[in-house]
C-alpha cells in the first residue's frame, strides 16, 4: 500500500532512539500517522515542526499498518509562528481540533482552511476570528453541525442575534428578546463573510458560543478537557482587537 498527498504536520513524538512517529493533516487521507526513520537528524529536524507543510509518501504492506513517510517541506512556517504567543498557543488548539476527527477519514474542505488559517496565526485577531470558523466547520464535520441560517422561531433571516442552546438553531433579536438570558449571542462578523477583524466583545461570545457546543458534543461525552491554549489565544486576540 502506498500514495501520496500533501499535509501539514500537527505533532510527532519519539520512537525509538533515532526515529519520530509524524502525525499529518493530509488533504485526501484525513489524519494519518506514519514512521520517520531518522526524523530525530540535524537534516529532519527543521522539517519535522508542527505547521510546516509537507509533501507525503506513505507505505505500509498492509493499509492497517502504522507504515513509513518519506517527507519533503513544501512550506516552512513553524520557527516564525513559535516566535509570537498567538502563534504558539494557535498551532496547539488547532492540532486539538484536528485530534478530535477519526484518524484516517478524509476532510478536504477542512484541510483547505486548516492551510488558510495555519498561514494567518501571528495575527491574532484575525486569525482568532477565523479560528471560530474552523471550530463550526469541526462541529459540522462530526455530525453537530449549528444552523445560523434561518431563526428557528420565524424561519426568517433577518436580524439574527441569538443561538438556541437547546437547538443550536440561530434566532432572531424579535423572537429572542424575551429569552435574551437564556440565549448565546450569535455575533455579526460570523454571519459576514470571512477575514473581518472582530471587535473584542464579538470575539469572547464567539469563543464562547462554539466552546459551549464543542464542550456539550465533544469534550464532555469523550471525558476530556478543552486545550488550555485556546483561553490563552482568546486573551492574547481580545487584547489585541481592544488594542487596535
Amino acid at each position: 500500500m502506498d500514495w501520496s498527498d500533501e499535509g501539514i504536520i500537527i505533532g510527532t513524538r519519539r520512537h525509538g532512539e533515532t526515529s519520530l512517529i509524524v502525525e499529518l493533516m493530509t488533504e485526501r487521507h484525513g489524519r494519518h500517522l506514519g514512521l520517520v526513520r531518522g526524523g530525530r537528524s540535524r537534516t529532519l529536524r527543521p522539517v519535522l515542526q508542527s505547521g510546516n507543510s509537507v509533501v507525503a509518501n506513505w507505505r505500509a504492506r498492509l493499509d492497517e499498518h502504522l507504515g513509513n513517510y518519506t517527507l519533503e517541506a513544501s512550506t516552512f512556517r513553524a520557527a516564525r509562528l513559535m516566535e509570537a504567543p498567538a502563534g504558539l498557543y494557535g498551532l496547539q488548539v488547532l492540532a486539538a481540533l484536528v485530534r478530535l476527527l477519526p484518524e484516517r477519514d478524509p476532510h478536504p474542505g477542512l484541510y483547505t482552511a486548516l492551510v488558510t488559517l495555519v498561514d494567518l496565526l501571528d495575527d491574532p485577531v484575525l486569525a482568532a476570528g477565523l479560528l471560530v470558523r474552523f471550530e463550526l466547520r469541526v462541529l459540522e464535520e462530526l455530525g453537530f453541525g449549528l444552523d445560523l441560517e434561518r431563526c428557528v422561531a420565524t424561519g426568517s433571516n433577518d436580524d439574527l442575534a441569538y443561538v438556541s442552546p437547546k437547538s443550536g438553531r440561530a434566532v432572531s433579536r424579535s423572537a429572542g428578546d424575551p429569552y435574551r438570558d437564556r440565549m448565546l449571542p450569535l455575533p455579526a462578523f460570523l454571519r459576514a463573510a470571512p477575514g473581518g477583524r472582530p471587535g473584542a466583545t464579538e470575539l469572547a461570545a464567539a469563543f464562547r458560543l462554539t466552546g459551549f457546543f464543542l464542550a456539550r458534543h465533544v469534550y464532555e461525552p469523550r471525558g476530556i478537557a478543552p486545550p488550555d491554549a485556546r483561553e490563552r489565544l482568546l486573551a492574547i486576540s481580545v487584547q489585541g482587537s481592544a488594542a487596535a
